[in-house]
């Protein structure tokens, strides 16, 4: 009877290991060194509740020291959260890209394509860089892949309320997600394919990347907190 109860036990903790270890942890970023964007604590609150309510264990920093490689082994993917300008140093840029290379996730949030202007490597983990925006206002997407764990949950056309980005050096071979109708709103500068939300695996790791985020009502939306949630679940691979 004895050896049994030690047999159970040995299960028990063997189960809650397994399931410890399938854990995932999430690095949120939003150092910032250029323009600072008024809803990080929105964006913030937001994203750590979703991380929250999906199991997934996290830490919000502005501090780059959490770019040495030793503490990066403890996450499974960093959120870029409307960072701005140079953010790391040259130590932690090499580490950043070799936790990439390991096969880890990068989440990139609005601002995030308004970072690390001079470093090439990052502008293609992004997967394009910022140039310009008009006032806020209300546009029409027009969501280009509505089966993957980011968009499906979105109608073919979503009118949204934030700040839109256009973009330069947009790397060809992203899968886009999402485009702007520019004819919907006024001071779009790309042209009739405006990408908004794309995917990509690069370098060994996964990328993720969404222009919007810019406004605080724009984290109140359902549509737009799934959205995220789905983009760093695609990050971890998470089904």
């Amino acid at each position: 009877m004895r050896k049994l109860y030690s047999l159970v036990l040995i299960m028990m903790a063997t189960m809650t290991f397994a399931s410890a270890q399938k854990s995932k942890s999430v690095l949120i970023f939003s150092k910032t060194t250029g323009f600072r964007h008024e809803s990080i604590p929105k964006g913030v609150k937001t994203v750590s509740k979703l991380l929250a309510d999906n199991n997934i264990n996290y830490l919000h920093t502005e501090d780059a020291v959490h770019f040495h490689a030793d503490s990066l082994k403890k996450y499974d993917a960093v959120i870029f959260l409307n960072t701005t300008g140079d953010v790391l140093d040259e130590t932690q840029k090499q580490n950043f890209q070799r936790f990439i290379q390991s096969g880890k996730g990068y989440v990139g949030i609005h601002a995030a394509s308004d970072t690390e202007y001079n470093w090439p490597w990052y502008g293609a983990l992004v997967g394009g860089y910022f140039v310009s925006h008009p006032a806020v206002q209300e546009a029409h997407i027009q969501v280009e892949n509505r089966k993957h764990i980011s968009t499906k949950h979105l109608p073919k056309t979503w009118i949204h309320r934030d700040e839109w980005y256009d973009f330069k050096d947009v790397k060809p071979g992203l899968h886009i997600l999402m485009a702007l109708d520019e004819s919907s709103y006024k001071g779009g500068k790309m042209g009739k394919f405006h990408p908004i939300a794309w995917f990509q695996e690069y370098d060994g790791g996964r990328a993720f990347y969404t222009g919007l985020g810019h406004t605080n009502e724009s984290y109140d939306s359902e549509l737009f907190q799934k959205h995220i949630i789905g983009g760093i679940k695609y990050a971890l691979k998470i089904k």
